[in-house]
């Protein structure tokens, strides 16, 4: 997070779900290991519903228990970090990013999911509204990676795995992220995203390009929470959310 007197902050993953691996392996196989709702007949392929054993239900019941902690603690977690920006600043820029693409990678879908980012985004935007604060989305399509912070000179390339920015025109070297975050810095200090669209203000007659910022891909139907299944229903206290949701994110912000 970058602001607007040149602060940057570091926000640490706090990996809950990757903390709590080991513990949901270890439920996971007591679970299979128990006669379940389901079973494959090899003879005739086919699925065959049946009666779970009560020792089932009750190691399937301590696992959900596993993904509930987990749940919660990011919620929690997700929720003070921002509260505190909220409560610092009033305009706060976020970056739209397509998340679906990032899930490709399989070394980094894990932490990225593990991070919540489009929860960060939502909880940005409705305590802003409720504070009467503005939040700013940048496009897509913007470059805040490669424009430099300082003179403002935009590179033609910049692959994801330089994690260093260098400037060819003022020699500046700083790192990627951090330039992208005081850019973004930038733009809430002008007023606009810099492309007139994807949540710009003051250009609601431009179209948005392929629908910036609109999902990537159409969900799936969510299916019924089935007391039997497999992971059990979601517990009654978490509200769902929109698929929407989930293809937003916000890996830098910019604060005013």
């Amino acid at each position: 997070m970058a602001d607007s007197a040149g602060q940057i902050r570091y926000v640490d993953n706090p990996k809950h779900y990757e903390g709590e691996q080991k513990r949901l392996r270890r439920e996971s196989r007591r679970v299979s290991r128990r006669q379940g709702p389901t079973v494959h007949d090899l003879a005739t392929c086919q699925t065959i519903r049946r009666e779970p054993s009560k020792r089932w239900v009750k190691a399937n019941a301590e696992r959900n228990h596993v993904h509930h902690r987990v749940a919660n603690l990011r919620e929690d977690a997700l929720h003070k970090l921002t509260t505190a920006v909220r409560a610092e600043y009033g305009t706060v820029v976020v970056e739209d990013l397509n998340v679906a693409g990032m899930l490709r990678n399989r070394r980094l879908a894990r932490k990225i999911t593990d991070a919540g980012f489009a929860e960060i985004r939502r909880q940005l935007t409705y305590k802003g509204q409720r504070n009467a604060c503005p939040t700013v989305v940048a496009s897509r399509w913007y470059p805040s990676s490669k424009t430099c912070s300082s003179c403002k000179t935009v590179k033609a390339k910049l692959p994801l795995h330089v994690r260093v920015f260098s400037c060819d025109a003022c020699a500046l070297v700083i790192d990627r992220d951090e330039n992208a975050a005081r850019n973004l810095a930038d733009l809430a200090s002008a007023g606009t995203t810099g492309t007139g669209v994807a949540a710009d203000r003051g250009t609601p007659g431009v179209p948005k390009p392929r629908g910036a910022d609109q999902k990537t891909r159409a969900g799936r139907a969510g299916r019924k929470a089935d007391p039997v299944r497999a992971g059990g229903a979601n517990p009654p206290h978490r509200r769902k959310e929109p698929r929407d949701l989930q293809q937003d994110t916000t890996a830098q912000l910019g604060l005013w």
